[in-house]
């Protein structure tokens, strides 16, 4: 009896509990609109203190920047009064006596250092011998020859004869003008664009290369950071030999022909090793520019006369006044001054470059002093591959 009261009051009251929920749905359904839009009102409340929160934050930043801006016109006044007041005195004179002094002190010691350095210029170009050998000058209206320029008794071609000269004669050559140049600018003070490094690490030790160091685009230099071989491998000579061999297998020498003027350079169309050549055009740049360095105007086609232009640079009259090390201080390599591009003197040391006028006449003939006249000459080559000039009578009175 007591479990069917219980079944059928929990009934009552799970039929209450439904009137209930049913009753409190539909009172829900009534208020829902006015708590969406409480809580509407709610969302556009919080939105609306964020945005005034970032406002007030620019505007503090804004008077921030506001008080920096007036500081900064209050300075900018300040100096222009200041300059105003500067342009309104007089202008010194150099008649302090402690200025003339220094300057007076200056002027000595920049003197003495100049004398110093054309003294050791002097004992430099002794030591290393670079010369003039043979050449004449104008005689009864005929013009005049110039000679070769060694230096340790080797003659250092221009570059259109180069090939003349067999590959050890050009290292050992260039060698020796490597390490006069390097002399040269060391006692000088003068930085070149072109920077030469040996793969011994030291000076004078194994080959040496050479490629741009860092310096200003003027002059188109500054690209060619690539290092360059300046000397000639037997590579070269290797090939030549193989040919010469097999021309005299065929019976056939190379000959100059003989409408072929022997002021130009006659050369096999085997073209030189373009590396080389690069390198050989970044010392000729540097020569220059170091002649640029003490007043030595070398122009484009002089630039091949390595061993003329370092003499001009040795007999300048304003030798080591000027230096990349001490005062006057020169701007580094190289200024908008110096007109020389690099591309132009590589172009002009590759394309055929000619060769030095050699003191003969054209049909290959020499004569004697008595004006007799002997063989023919020709010009063969020689077992290294190179091409060599052999002049029956080279001098000249």
């Amino acid at each position: 009896m007591d479990i069917r009261d219980f079944r059928s009051q929990t009934q009552h009251f799970a039929s209450d509990r439904q009137d209930q929920i049913l009753k409190a749905t539909k009172a829900l359904e009534t208020i829902e609109p006015a708590r969406t839009r409480r809580a509407t009102l709610a969302d556009y409340r919080t939105r609306v203190d964020e945005v005034f929160g970032a406002l007030t934050r620019l505007r503090k930043e804004n008077d921030k920047k506001r008080e920096k801006l007036r500081t900064l016109r209050e300075s900018f006044a300040t100096r222009r009064r200041n300059l105003s007041a500067a342009n309104l005195l007089p202008n010194p004179t150099p008649m302090n006596p402690g200025w003339q002094r220094q300057a007076q002190e200056l002027g000595a010691l920049s003197t003495t250092l100049s004398r110093a350095r054309s003294g050791l210029v002097q004992e430099l170009v002794e030591v290393f011998n670079i010369v003039e050998v043979g050449g004449r000058p104008p005689i009864g209206g005929k013009a005049g020859t110039k000679g070769e320029w060694t230096i340790g008794d080797l003659i250092l071609p221009v570059p259109g004869d180069i090939r003349r000269y067999p590959p050890d004669h050009i290292n050992a050559v260039i060698t020796h003008t490597i390490h006069f140049l390097s002399l040269l600018t060391f006692y000088l003070g003068v930085k070149l664009p072109f920077e030469i490094t040996w793969s011994g690490g030291k000076l004078g030790v194994g080959s040496p290369s050479i490629g741009a160091g860092r310096g200003s685009e003027f002059g188109g230099w500054a690209k060619w950071h690539a290092r360059h071989p300046l000397h000639l491998s037997s590579a070269s000579s290797s090939i030549s030999k193989d040919k010469a061999k097999e021309g005299e297998k065929d019976g056939k020498t190379t000959e100059i022909p003989a409408t072929h003027a022997v002021a130009d350079s006659y050369v096999e169309q085997d073209q030189p090793q373009s590396s080389f050549t690069t390198a050989l055009a970044m010392l000729l740049y540097n020569v220059c520019y170091l002649a640029y360095t003490q007043n030595v105007d070398v122009p484009l086609a002089q630039a091949g006369d390595v061993l003329s232009n370092l003499w001009s640079v040795c007999c300048s009259p304003d030798l080591g006044k000027k230096s990349h090390e001490t005062l006057p201080r020169l701007q580094p390599p190289t200024p908008p001054g110096f007109s020389l591009d690099f591309a132009q003197l590589l172009q002009a040391t590759t394309a055929h470059p000619s060769s030095r006028m050699r003191p003969r006449s054209a049909n290959m003939k020499t004569q004697t002093r008595g004006g007799s006249r002997r063989e023919e000459t020709r010009i063969v080559e020689e077992e290294d591959g190179w091409d060599l000039v052999e002049d029956g009578n080279d001098g000249f009175m």
